[in-house]
C-alpha cells in the first residue's frame, strides 16, 4: 500500500491511540499502517518531514507544533525531519535509530513484539537489585546477550534488574547518562523488541525489571532542541551536565511526563529510578515529579510499579506512605550516605564527598541503618550547609542500600571496586551487613562473584568533544590521592572500555565459587527470614545498641520479630551487646562475649519466617 499523507489540526486532537498511551511528540501508531509525526518546533517557520527519502512539508498547527499524518506506513520505516535551511535531524521522540544518535530514525509499531508471559511483578520488598550495564554484562553488549544471564541471576536469588540508562546517546559506549533521544533504546545494545525480549524473559525467570531514567538534561551530542525549541530549556538554569529543561513550559513537560509512562507502558517495565532528581527544578505549582508519580500509580494499575529516586538532598516528601503502607508517590530513595559511610569505613579514605564521613564512620553506620540518613539536617563539612531531613519515621523498605554501584565505582579514577581496595574478609563482611538489614539491598554487577576488573569511566566522542572529556576527566582529579591526572584512562579509549567489561570466566574459579555461595545463602536467608518481617514495617524502628571505632551493633523492632546485627572493622575484638534470639549468620566462629576482626553476627528473636535459622 503506497503511503499517503493528511494534514491535522492541533496536537492532541487527533483520535486516541489504539495501541498505546497516546504521546504528544514523534512518530505515533494511531491505526494499522497509519501514523501521526508531530515535533514541537518554534523555532523554525517551516519543517518537512523525510519518509523513506521522500520530502513532504508538514503543517504548521498552534503553539509551534508540525503535524503529519501518514498512511501505508510499515514499522521500520526511516525518517527524519528537514528544517528550513536543509539541516536534517533525528526525531527528538524517536522509538528508535537505525544506528546513531544524528541518522535517520525508525517507525516502531508497538504492538508488534508478541509478549509471552502475562507478568504480575513482584512486591517491593522481596527485592534483591542487581545493577547492571548492557553495554558491559556481556561480553557482545546486547540485550539478547543479556537474556542467557537470567537463568543464573535467578538460581542466585535476584528478584530485579536495574539497567543503566538505555537511551540513545552520542557514540556506541557509554554509560547511558548522557541519552539525548530519551524514547529509543541504545542502538548498539538492541531494537525494542530485543530489549522488550529481555525484559520479557526477566519476567518468566521472576526477576522484574527497572530502568534508569535521566529526566535532569540532555547528553552533549545529537541534542537538536535548543535549536528546534529554544524554549524547551531555562536560560539562566543549568545543570552540572547541560542546560535545565524547562519543565513549567507545557511541551517540555508533556515530553518528560510520557517519556517516563511510554517506557513502563510500551516495555511493560516494572519501575524507574529517577537520575538526580536535584537537578530537575520546577517552578510549578505542582512540582513535576509529584505529578509524574501520581500519574503513573493512577494509569498503570494491573502490576506494582516502583520508582526510586536519587537526590543528594535526603530528603523524605517525596516517599510518604498510605495508611497501609502503599507509596503514593515515590518506593523508596537511593542512600549515598550509606556507601559513602561503609566506604570509609572499610578503605579509610576521606577525600572529596567522603570528608562527610571521615568523623567516626562506624557510628555513621550505625545511624544510617537504624534510622535512615547520616546526615538528617546537619552541617556538610563538605559544603559548609545543612544536609537533610528527619528520616526517622520512614520505614526500612524506603532506603535502597548498596556498598558498590556505577557511580561510586566509576566515578574513581581507576575504577577501583571495593573489594581491590579493601580486601576479601572486609568487603564481605559489608557484603552481609547489606543483605541481612531491613533495608532494601543493590548489589553491582559481578560483585555476587567477587569480581575485581574495574568500571571506568568511558565514552565514545569525537574531536573537541573528546578532547574536552579527556582533559575534564583528568582536571576532575587532580589533588586526590592516588588519583594523579596521568594515571587517568582516557574515556573514548575503546581499551577503556573492555577494561569494564565483566570476566565470566572468575565466576567458575574458586574464589568465585566461594563469592557465589555466600551470595546465594545470604539472599535466602534474607527472603526466608528478614522479608517477612520488613513488608510491614511503618518505620525504621531501628536503636544503636553500641559504637567504637570500626565497630557498630544495631538492633529493629519490626513486625514479627526483632533483628540484631554486629559488624567489626576495626582494629581490635569488640563486646557484643545484648542481641537476643538465634544467630542467623555468622562469619566466623566467635566467643560468646566478643566479636573478631572483619567479623559479622547477626540474630533474630521470635522467629515467624518460613524455614529455619542457619
Amino acid at each position: 500500500m503506497a503511503s499517503g499523507f493528511v494534514q491535522v489540526g492541533d496536537t492532541g486532537n487527533v483520535a486516541g491511540n489504539a495501541y498505546a498511551y497516546p504521546k504528544t511528540w514523534g512518530a505515533d501508531y494511531v491505526a494499522a499502517g497509519e501514523v501521526r509525526f508531530a515535533l514541537w518546533a518554534p523555532g523554525e517557520k517551516t519543517v518537512a518531514l523525510r519518509l523513506d527519502g521522500t520530502d513532504t512539508e508538514m503543517s504548521p498547527a498552534a503553539d509551534g507544533w508540525f503535524e503529519l499524518l501518514a498512511t501505508g506506513i510499515a514499522p521500520g520505516a526511516q525518517y527524519n525531519f528537514v528544517l528550513a535551511d536543509g539541516l536534517v535531524v533525528p526525531d527528538p521522540a524517536s522509538r528508535a535509530q537505525i544506528s546513531s544518535v544524528n541518522g535517520p530514525s525508525l517507525v516502531v509499531d508497538p504492538t508488534a513484539y508478541g509478549w509471552e508471559h502475562d507478568w504480575k511483578g513482584r512486591p517491593w520488598e522481596e527485592a534483591v537489585i542487581y545493577e547492571l550495564h548492557i553495554g558491559t554484562f556481556t561480553e557482545e553488549g546486547t540485550f539478547r546477550a543479556a537474556i542467557g544471564k537470567l537463568p543464573y541471576l535467578a538460581d542466585l536469588g535476584i528478584t530485579m534488574i536495574e539497567v543503566m540508562p538505555v537511551a540513545q546517546f552520542g557514540g556506541e559506549r557509554g554509560w547511558g547518562y548522557d541519552g539525548v533521544l530519551l524514547y529509543a533504546p541504545h542502538s548498539a545494545y538492541g531494537l525494542p523488541d530485543d530489549f522488550k525480549a529481555f525484559i520479557d524473559a526477566a519476567h518468566h525467570h521472576g526477576i522484574s525489571v527497572v530502568l534508569d531514567l535521566v529526566l535532569n538534561h540532555f547528553g552533549p551530542e545529537g541534542n537538536y532542541l535548543p535549536r528546534l525549541a529554544p524554549d524547551f530549556f531555562h536560560k539562566d538554569r543549568v545543570t552540572p551536565w547541560g542546560a535545565g529543561i524547562a519543565y513549567d513550559v507545557d511541551p517540555a513537560r508533556r515530553y518528560i511526563m510520557e517519556c517516563a509512562l511510554y517506557w513502563l507502558e510500551e516495555y511493560r517495565l516494572d519501575g524507574l529510578r529517577f537520575d538526580a532528581i536535584d537537578q530537575i527544578d520546577d517552578p510549578s505549582d505542582t512540582h513535576i515529579l509529584v505529578e509524574l508519580a501520581e500519574h503513573i500509580r493512577a494509569e498503570i494499575t494491573d502490576r506494582p510499579i516502583h520508582l526510586t529516586t536519587e537526590d543528594c538532598r535526603n530528603v523524605t516528601f517525596l516517599h510518604p506512605r498510605n495508611e497501609d503502607g502503599t507509596p503514593p508517590l515515590f518506593t523508596a530513595e537511593w542512600n549515598d550516605d550509606f556507601h559513602n559511610a561503609a566506604h570509609v569505613l572499610a578503605t579509610g579514605e576521606t577525600h572529596a564527598y567522603y570528608g562527610d564521613f571521615a568523623d567516626h564512620p562506624a557510628r555513621l553506620v550505625a545511624r544510617i541503618l537504624a534510622e535512615g540518613f547520616a546526615y538528617q539536617g546537619e552541617v556538610s563539612p563538605q559544603t559548609g550547609k545543612s544536609r537533610g531531613t528527619d528520616s526517622t519515621g520512614q520505614p526500612p523498605v524506603a532506603f535502597v542500600d548498596f556498598i558498590q554501584n556505577h557511580d561510586q565505582t566509576g566515578n574513581r579514577a581507576k575504577g577501583e571496586r571495593l573489594l581491590t581496595l579493601s580486601g576479601e574478609a572486609r568487603t564481605k563482611t559489608l557484603f552481609a551487613s547489606l543483605l541481612l538489614s531491613p533495608h532494601m539491598p543493590l548489589l553491582f554487577m559481578g560483585e555476587e562473584f567477587g569480581e575485581t576488573n574495574p568500571f571506568l569511566f568511558f565514552t565514545d566522542f569525537h574531536g573537541d568533544l573528546a578532547k574536552a572529556v579527556r582533559e575534564g576527566r583528568a582536571r576532575e582529579f587532580e589533588g586526590h590521592a592516588d588519583h594523579a591526572d596521568e594515571s587517568v584512562p582516557d574515556p573514548n579509549a575503546r581499551s577503556t572500555f573492555d577494561a569494564s567489561k565483566l570476566d565470566w570466566k572468575k565466576r567458575d574459579g574458586s574464589s568465585g565459587s566461594g563469592w557465589l555461595d555466600l551470595t546465594k545463602t545470604l539472599i535466602a536467608l534474607r527472603q526466608n527470614h528478614i522479608v517477612p518481617l520488613i513488608a510491614r514495617a511503618a518505620a525504621s524502628n531501628g536503636h544503636i545498641l553500641a559504637t567504637a571505632p570500626g565497630f557498630f551493633a544495631v538492633r529493629w523492632s519490626l513486625p514479627g520479630g526483632t533483628l540484631s546485627m554486629a559488624v567489626n572493622l576495626g582494629k581490635e575484638k569488640q563486646p557484643l551487646p545484648d542481641m537476643p534470639g538465634k544467630i542467623l549468620w555468622s562469619s566466623r566462629p566467635h566467643q560468646a562475649e566478643m566479636l573478631d576482626l572483619d567479623a559479622i553476627v547477626v540474630t533474630l528473636d521470635n522467629e515467624t519466617s518460613t524455614g529455619g535459622i542457619a
